[in-house]
């Protein structure tokens, strides 16, 4: 008898499954989306002494019509930037080759043609065409040649103004920390309620400086409006051509060269020789350049390590002398008060990582860094080289990046004790660079058009958790109700 009872367990289990497939064949459905595919962007920064190409991937639906946008990989392109190419342009477009065959491999093969490219130069290019256009040209022309020959979608080779660098630094750095939006943890994107943060870069040949405004400008070309993820932004940006890093050493370094005939930010015991050729050829050296010179000389300049002298040095970069505004930075540049907190990377971090690791000096207040800035410069060359044996190449300039930095903050964007407490010194965010070339792209994305989501079709989740629930009761009923006939088919009453 229990025998035939337990044949009796598949049909009812069968039954119970036959009855949830046809309550299930009577549940409405609906419209799914599937995972949308992934777009590709690649963005080639040409700075001013190097370049750096840039794979961004974002999903092809956007959200408010601008595209979330992750770095998908990276790659440092070998040699200089590309305006050092300015007597041999074909060596720009050659220069890139290493890096773009890289991208080959990063980006699916059946995405090469609907992936935009773009290059973008900095003030390496900006300085370029002021002295010579007809080079610019030429070097821009061999970029785009090169660029042209890759199943890519080039969208052009330009030279970025100085707002668009600093306006795109912004945007990245906001954009990285979820200042505009962040997926939330129910599962929808939403906007945060705190503010953005301000941006200051410092490349090589120009340093800006970005942030959030409530006021309108008094100078209108400093002043920017965006509309992101449906948000409207008044932002404040001004770019100091001649004021990155590399520029300022050459200008401090002419400085030194018609004032003191030695180098005061240079340590003791570091000497070396300087071609004219090379300190004059930049515009930023234009005004310290004598009328007569021998262009081919070299003269041999040693360091002093003078502290005092240094910070003279650097103070005579910038022009305090007259604002026609109501309130000015420096050389009669308008600039509302600085609120809220920074971020402060490129240049900004190296020179700061240095001082607070290699140095071992706390830079948390500007009377830190400014004491900071002196020790550096009272070191020997003997006495960096014993803390830094393998870093040569720059080390004898990290007394002029520093006393400069402390300057440009303190004196030239005004900030004091109680604002310099919100600012930052960082290389990344949330594991990417920071710089223009993401902003860009989050930018050009509003240009590219999305792909409409497919359907399928799919049931609604309250459906499945009734369907579940109805399955589990009619197999419970049918174990409940195979046991109950065990038990009587056992009784001694059974037959």
């Amino acid at each position: 008898m229990a025998g035939k009872l337990l044949s009796l367990l598949p049909p009812l289990l069968l039954a119970a499954v036959g009855l949830a497939g046809l309550l299930l064949l009577c549940v409405p459905t609906q419209d799914v989306r599937e995972p949308p595919a992934l777009k590709y962007g690649i963005v080639l920064d040409a700075g001013s002494s190097h370049t750096s190409m840039f794979v961004y991937k974002w999903p092809a639906d956007k959200e408010n019509d601008t595209g979330i946008v992750g770095q998908h990989s990276s790659c440092d392109v070998q040699g200089g930037g590309i305006s050092s190419y300015a007597h041999d342009p074909s060596r720009a477009g050659q220069s890139l080759v290493e890096c773009l065959d890289q991208a080959l491999q990063d980006v699916p093969k059946d995405r090469h043609a609907g992936t935009p490219l773009y290059l973008g130069a900095t003030a390496g290019m900006r300085l370029l065409n002021l002295t010579s256009p007809e080079a610019t040209a030429r070097v821009l022309e061999a970029v785009t040649q090169t660029l042209t020959q890759y199943p890519f979608d080039f969208r052009g080779a330009r030279i970025l103004s100085g707002q668009d660098e600093g306006v795109f630094g912004w945007v990245t750095a906001n954009y990285l920390l979820e200042n505009f939006i962040k997926y939330g943890w129910v599962g929808r994107w939403i906007r945060p309620r705190k503010g953005t943060l301000g941006a200051m870069d410092l490349g090589g040949a120009s340093t800006q400086i970005t942030f959030e405004t409530t006021s309108p400008s008094e100078d209108p070309e400093s002043e920017v409006h965006l509309r992101l993820y449906g948000q409207h932004y008044r932002v404040y940006t001004h770019s100091f051509l001649c004021y990155g890093r590399d520029q300022v050493l050459q200008r401090l370094l002419a400085s030194a060269l018609k004032i003191h005939h030695f180098h005061p930010c240079w340590p003791k015991g570091y000497s070396t020789q300087v071609l004219l050729r090379d300190v004059y050829r930049s515009p930023c050296t234009t005004d310290l350049r004598p009328h007569f010179f021998n262009s081919s000389a070299l003269i041999r300049l040693s360091g002093t390590s003078s502290p005092a002298l240094c910070h003279d040095l650097v103070s005579g970069l910038f022009n305090f002398s007259s604002c026609p505004f109501s309130q000015c930075s420096f050389n009669g540049v308008f600039q509302p008060p600085v609120t809220g907190n920074f971020i402060a990377f490129s240049a900004f971090y190296y020179t700061v990582d240095f001082l607070r690791t290699v140095m071992g000096l706390p830079v948390g207040t500007l009377q830190q860094l400014e004491a900071a800035a002196e020790i550096v410069c009272n070191q020997t060359w003997a006495e960096l080289q014993a803390r830094v044996p393998r870093q040569q190449a720059r080390l004898a300039d990290y007394c002029a990046g520093a006393m400069f930095i402390q300057q440009l903050l303190s004196r030239g964007y005004g900030f004091d004790e109680r604002s310099f407490s919100g600012v930052v010194f960082q290389k990344k965010a949330a594991d990417t660079a920071v710089g223009w070339a993401l902003g860009y792209m989050l930018n050009l994305t509003n240009l590219i058009p999305a792909d409409l989501p497919r359907l399928r079709k799919g049931t609604h989740f309250n459906s499945w958790v009734a369907l579940l629930l109805l399955f589990a009761v009619l197999l419970l009923a049918a174990l409940v109700l195979l046991l109950r006939q065990l038990r009587s088919a056992k009784s001694p009453g059974a037959l």
